[in-house]
C-alpha cells in the first residue's frame, strides 16, 4: 500500500497526465497496465488511477525508453520499492497520516490535503462524466452511421431488385417477340412448302400429259410410216 504522497502534493487525472506527457489517454492507460502487471502501485479512486509526480516521471521513462516495455517496467517497480522503503517515505507517511491533531498547522495541512483529494475526486468525476457524454455521443453517432448504412443497403437492395425486375421483364418481352417471330417463320416455311408441293404436282401433271402426248404422236407416226411402206 502506497503512503508516499507528500503534503500539498498535486494529484493528476489520466487526461492531465496525457496532456503533460503529450501522449494519448489510451497510451497512459496502457503504460499504467504494464506497470501494474510488473507490481507497480498507483493511488486509486475506486477503480481509476490517481497519478502523482513520481508516477508521471515513471510514465515519461516508459515513453522515452528504447528498452522493451516489460523490462523497463520491472526497473521502475524496483525503484518504487526502494523509494517506499526509504527513510524519507516514513517521514512523509508520518507527516501525512500520523500528525497530531492538536497541532493547528498539522490540522491545516491535513485539511488542505483532504481538500485537494476532494478536488481531484471531483475533477475525476467531471472527467468521467465528460467521458460518458463523449461515449454517448460516439454511440449516437455510430447508431446514426448504422442507420445511414442500413438505409443505403436497403436502397441499394431496392434498386437492385427493381433492376432485376426490369431485366426480367425485358427478357420475357424479348422471349415473346422471338417466339412470335419463330411462329411467323414456321408459318411462312409451311406456306412455302405447300406452294412448292403445288408446283411439284403441277409439274408432274404437265410431265404426264406431255409424255402421253408424245406417245400418242409417236404411235400415229408409226402407223403412218407402216401404211406408207406397205404401199
Amino acid at each position: 500500500m502506497r503512503h508516499d504522497i507528500q503534503p500539498n502534493e498535486r494529484a493528476y487525472s489520466t487526461k492531465e497526465v496525457a496532456e503533460e506527457l503529450n501522449i494519448a489517454t489510451p497510451t497512459v492507460r496502457k503504460y499504467g497496465q504494464i506497470l501494474e502487471r510488473s507490481g507497480y502501485e498507483f493511488f486509486k479512486n475506486g477503480t481509476r488511477r490517481v497519478f502523482v509526480q513520481s508516477d508521471i516521471e515513471a510514465l515519461q521513462t516508459i515513453r522515452d525508453t528504447d528498452k522493451p516495455l516489460e523490462e523497463i517496467a520491472v526497473e521502475l517497480v524496483e525503484q518504487q520499492d526502494s523509494r517506499l522503503t526509504s527513510g524519507t517515505t516514513d517521514v512523509a507517511t508520518n507527516d501525512t497520516y500520523d500528525m497530531p491533531l492538536e497541532d493547528p498547522n498539522k490540522m491545516r495541512e491535513l485539511l488542505i490535503y483532504i481538500s485537494q483529494e476532494l478536488a481531484a475526486s471531483r475533477e475525476m468525476n467531471t472527467q468521467l462524466a465528460n467521458d460518458m457524454a463523449e461515449m454517448k455521443e460516439n454511440v449516437g453517432r455510430l447508431r446514426q452511421d448504422h442507420h445511414v448504412i442500413s438505409s443505403g443497403i436497403g436502397n441499394s437492395t431496392q434498386k437492385m431488385n427493381k433492376l432485376i425486375d426490369q431485366q426480367q421483364n425485358q427478357y420475357e418481352e424479348m422471349l415473346e417477340e422471338e417466339k412470335q417471330k419463330n411462329d411467323q417463320l414456321q408459318k411462312e416455311i409451311e406456306n412455302m412448302r405447300q406452294e412448292q408441293q403445288k408446283v411439284w404436282r403441277a409439274q408432274n401433271d404437265f410431265n404426264t400429259r406431255l409424255e402421253a402426248t408424245v406417245k400418242e404422236r409417236k404411235s400415229g407416226l408409226e402407223k403412218f410410216f407402216a401404211l406408207l411402206f406397205r404401199k
